[in-house]
């Protein structure tokens, strides 16, 4: 704004000296409102007619609204000073009380300092950098979208599609780089990078714009969007056809200043075009449209009889929409005073620039001010318009399909949905309509190609401590390198199963140690150098190397652990018989024993079963556990038999689950580490290896391990031997390494070792400059390797069968836990229940018939005594057949409660002995 500044005070200069039109007076019913438009283009002329038909439509509705808008009409002629310089005329000759345009934004920046300085507001529809909008220039007012609010639109499409990398082109003027800032904030959101910014400059011959072209083609990236002028970038897709950059594999997008315009784009340039993308605000159909478009077609026919036939844009609408806005607004204030400037006492800087009565008024009406336009919803409340919907089209033929929309509330879709609840859509490609793309394929562009300057990709290999994952030599009659092992047979794999061809040759890494982490750390440096284009190997994904390089998903297991000597545990517990039950659940199930017997006896008592009597604990145990079914010994009452088959399947599910937990004990807990917790063995002083300079080393130091307990080893013999002495014998307690070369050590190493995990990790990949595209394409044919049978196949090929079969030892299998009373609680509670009922019942019904018995026995007490006693006699004599002596001769008793008192000391009521529920 300052540059602006100081060219208004040379333009002040220039008037003063005689450039100033002849002034006129306003009349006392009228409003002046100047216009500045590029009259020498078509777009100028196009907005000019739909300008004064907004002026001729608006008071043909209001014939009674005064004082009335006249319009002072100015033509910039495309220059800057020109355009500042039609304002100071307005403002000092015509006392115009709002500025309308100019066009371009840098124009706008112009005329917006001398409305800031007039108190003027100064409202453009067709200027659209995010410059412009600040807190520098508060009388400026957008009446169209900022360049920075398609930003997401045209980010969540590149999202849609999966490109990785995305090069602007666009034209060196304030309305080009305006929105760039905004679009790489964007861009940087979906992890998309911009390795190149092609700018063009808005006098570049068709030669320039050739030689960049052909720059851009030398690049890898395919993706363009293209942000510039309209006659500009009708030179640039003509080129672009003509250099062989509009065929298949390439991809452009248009921001919306050329797609709202697309309808009046020449049709041989149109037919450059096809399968351009572009996005575009979206304006909603309507009757009083149709019937505007009409009528603006035959109007600016007479207006311009010699130019061809155009077609209305989104432009053409909003100027129409801002002649409304301010028209109503000078309504809506009601100004009646004639004096609309006040003049300074004394010119300052050569001018007698004034500051406008209305201004601030003026501003804050039309601010206020919404309507439902020819455009749409029409709100100027944030002193520019807000875009809710953005339409995404493809140019085809000569013309242009609908392929979907974009709303900030539901993301891209194929259709727009009006005030409808909704998921929003997964942003993805399949939300779209089909597009033709370049060259009429049908086939989305992967976005990228290998760069034409080089024909095949530099693929980094490092010679690994394990020849098993990667070693690599001279071939004697090519002299190319040669590269084998489990991770060049993956990587291979997985080129094949690319959908394109993609050529390659080894490059051997130069260190002269190739062993040690730095030289890993070196290794992928060079990618990073760019260097290699890939760096391959058995290399660990870590944070540090993720800074400046990008890998893709692990292709063999994650994680650190310790390899340690195995014990076996099988048979050293001694009582490993009572572990597979809880404490808590062997206290349970002996209550629940006890309970049980008590309750069965109880009911065989009360329903007096004979076979209890006797020796109790015998007969009681053989009832319970073997005369279910049987004749002799058996328990009779259907009571206690529904209580005993209750307690019979608790007591099968609890042996079948202890039998099962104690079968996993004895085969399962075969072997156990001799350490098992990392802190434990950093705190019992052992000494442990690792291999020299390797990244686990930095994972001890971390832990706070003793350095002078780390012993570091080159080789894999050396590392074993140790392990094999001890700690106490001058070697180490732990070999800690990744959990891929601990498998490969126990494949050969089976007995005797075993592996404690105890650290996360991302396992082994390939590393990629950032940002490439190929990361997602070889991640995903890594998958599908590593997804089916082919891995097997290659670790079998370089590891052995017993990497994957032969050995238990491959890490700790987690004890059994021991069984608890909470998986059997509904069980218990089943036996409880039942128990308790069947208890309760039976004593209801011995009371029962008890009392019924007493009833009947007592009117012919005295009548019965006779054959009381012959009873009980006969009774007395059973029961010395069955061991038991009669202790007297009572009258009016039974012999079964004559007997129960002889054995049990206590004398009970009789029951019938038919009595058996």
């Amino acid at each position: 704004m300052e540059r602006a500044s100081q060219i208004t005070f040379f333009l002040l200069l220039i008037i003063h000296s005689g450039i100033a039109q002849n002034a006129t007076t306003s009349g006392a019913d009228e409003f002046p409102v100047g216009v500045i438009l590029n009259l020498e283009s078509l777009r100028g002329k196009m907005a000019r007619t739909s300008i004064l038909m907004a002026l001729e439509d608006f008071y043909t509705a209001h014939r009674n609204y005064s004082p009335k808008v006249v319009l002072h009409i100015r033509d910039s002629k495309s220059n800057s000073i020109e355009a500042a310089s039609a304002a100071l005329d307005l403002l000092e000759n015509y006392s115009v009380q709002v500025i309308i345009g100019p066009q371009t934004s840098s124009q706008a920046a112009f005329v917006s300092d001398l409305g800031n300085k007039s108190q003027v507001p100064v409202i453009s529809f067709t200027a659209t950098s995010p410059s412009l909008y600040s807190g520098s220039l508060p009388y400026f007012v957008r009446a169209t979208l900022s360049d920075s609010t398609q930003v997401n639109s045209i980010a969540s499409l590149i999202k849609a599609y999966g490109w990785r990398q995305v090069v602007p082109i666009y034209e060196e003027t304030d309305y080009g780089r305006g929105v760039i800032p905004h679009l790489i904030d964007a861009l940087q959101e979906i992890d998309v990078r911009v390795p190149y910014r092609s700018v063009i400059p808005l006098s570049a011959t068709t030669e320039q714009i050739t030689k960049e072209l052909y720059k851009l083609l030398t690049m890898q990236t395919r993706v363009f969007l293209v942000h510039m002028s309209p006659d500009l970038a009708s030179i640039l897709f003509t080129m672009a056809k003509e250099v062989g950059m509009m065929k298949k594999g390439f991809v452009w997008i248009m921001t919306d200043g050329l797609t709202n315009v697309i309808d009046s784009t020449n049709p041989s340039v149109m037919e450059a075009m096809n399968g351009v993308l572009g996005v575009k605000f979206y304006t909603p159909k309507s009757e009083e449209l149709d019937n505007f478009t009409i009528r603006w077609n035959r109007r600016l026919q007479i207006d311009n009889p010699n130019d061809p036939p155009l077609k209305l844009s989104i432009f053409e609408l909003w100027g129409y929409d801002t002649i409304w806005a301010v028209a109503q607004a000078v309504e809506n204030l009601g100004i009646k005073n004639k004096t609309s400037f006040q003049k300074p006492a004394v010119a300052r800087n050569m001018t007698s620039l004034g500051t406008s009565v209305y201004g601030p008024d003026l501003l804050k009406t039309i601010l206020q001010y919404k309507f439902r336009g020819l455009s749409g919803h029409f709100d100027l409340s944030g002193r520019q318009l807000q875009a809710s919907t953005f339409q995404i089209i493809n140019v085809v033929d000569k013309g242009w399909k609908e392929i979907g929309f974009w709303t900030a509330e539901n993301g891209i879709s194929r259709r727009l949905y009006h005030g409808e609840s909704m998921t929003r859509h997964s942003g993805l490609a399949s939300d779209l309509n089909p597009v033709i793309w370049p060259g009429k394929s049908t086939e989305v562009p992967r976005g990228w190609e290998a760069a034409v300057n080089r024909k095949k990709l530099r693929v980094g290999v490092h010679v690994s401590v394990y020849p098993q994952f990667m070693t690599s030599g001279k071939d004697p009659i090519t002299g190319a390198t040669k590269a084998e092992g489990l991770s060049i047979d993956v990587f291979e794999e997985a080129v094949k199963r690319l959908p394109y061809a993609l050529p390659y040759e080894y490059v051997a890494f130069g260190t002269t140690n190739d062993t040690s982490t730095g030289g890993y750390d070196d290794f992928v440096y060079q990618v990073y150098l760019k260097k290699y284009d890939i760096a391959i190997g058995d290399i660990t994904i870590s944070e540090n190397r993720m800074s400046y390089v990008d890998f893709t998903l692990p292709y063999t297991e994650s994680g650190v652990a310790m390899v340690v000597p195995a014990k076996s545990s099988r048979t050293n517990n001694t009582w490993i018989f009572v572990e597979p039950l809880s404490r808590d659940l062997w206290l349970g199930s002996i209550i629940l024993l006890f309970y049980t017997w008590v309750v069965l006896w109880l009911l065989e008592f009360l329903g007096n079963n004979t076979n209890i009597l006797g020796e109790v604990p015998r007969k009681l145990g053989i009832m319970t556990f073997f005369s279910l079914f049987g004749d002799k010994d058996r328990v009779e009452r259907l009571l206690s038999r529904i209580v005993l088959i209750v307690w019979v399947f608790f007591f099968l599910v609890l042996s079948a689950s202890y039998t099962a937990n104690l079968a996993t004990m004895l085969t399962i807990r075969q072997l156990n580490p001799t350490i098992t917790d990392i802190h434990e063995l950093r705190k019992s002083g052992d000494y442990v290896g690792c291999i020299r300079g390797s990244y686990v080393e930095r994972i001890l130091e971390q832990l706070n391990f003793d350095g002078s307990k780390i012993k570091t080893y080159n080789t894999y013999d050396g590392f074993y031997s140790a392990l094999s002495k001890g700690s106490k014998n001058g070697g180490i307690a732990a070999f800690i390494h990744e959990v891929p070369y601990i498998r490969l050590f126990l494949a050969r190493n089976c007995k005797g070792y075993t592996m404690v995990p105890f650290y996360k990790a991302a396992g082994f990949g390939y590393a990629f400059p950032k940002g490439s595209p190929l990361v997602g394409d070889i991640s995903k044919a890594i998958l599908s390797v590593i997804g089916g049978d082919t891995i097997n196949q290659i670790e079998k090929k370089w590891i052995g069968i017993g990497y994957q079969n032969n050995c238990n030892n491959a890490g700790r299998a987690p004890d059994p836990e021991k069984l608890t009373p909470d998986g059997f609680t509904g069980l218990f509670i089943l036996s409880g229940v039942v128990s308790t009922s069947s208890l309760l019942i039976a004593v209801v019904i011995y009371f029962y018939e008890k009392k019924n018995s007493t009833t009947k026995t007592q009117p012919d007490q005295k009548g019965d005594q006779a054959e009381g006693n012959e009873r009980g006699n006969e009774a007395g004599e059973e029961m010395q057949n069955i061991g038991l002596q009669p202790i007297g001769h009572r009258r009016n008793a039974s012999a079964v409660s004559w007997g129960f008192r002889r054995s049990f000391g206590t004398r009970v009521a009789p029951v019938s002995s038919s009595s058996r529920f």
